[in-house]
């Protein structure tokens, strides 16, 4: 498991940020920020969970996406919203956690 970013939610939508159609979601690259910070704007009608939403979450990369989510409190199931890119959202200590499995 490596650290990948800190996502952190904004109320307003930033230059630059890329749209997830499928998740209703506007962010920004984490690798363009000196501390790996990804913004995320949420549209008003995004499916995402409330404490996805409106709580800071950390973003770790798995290799196995499955194994990663197995007997956590699941806050956004598998999905795939690009090429090559599995994610999912679990609570976890009172946080939101974000899993990224790429390739």
């Amino acid at each position: 498991m490596k650290l990948l970013h800190i996502g952190y939610p904004v109320f307003e939508k930033m230059e630059g940020m890329m749209y997830a159609d499928s998740l209703k979601v506007w962010f920004t690259d984490p690798s363009t920020n000196p501390y790996n910070i990804e913004f995320v704007y949420f549209e008003p009608d995004c499916p995402m969970a409330a404490a996805i939403q409106d709580t800071v979450h950390i973003a770790f990369q798995v290799d196995n996406i499955e194994e990663a989510v197995k007997g956590k409190s699941i806050l956004w199931p598998i999905c795939e919203p690009g090429p090559g890119m599995k994610i999912a959202f679990v609570y976890d200590q009172g946080t939101p956690i974000e899993f990224v499995q790429l390739g």
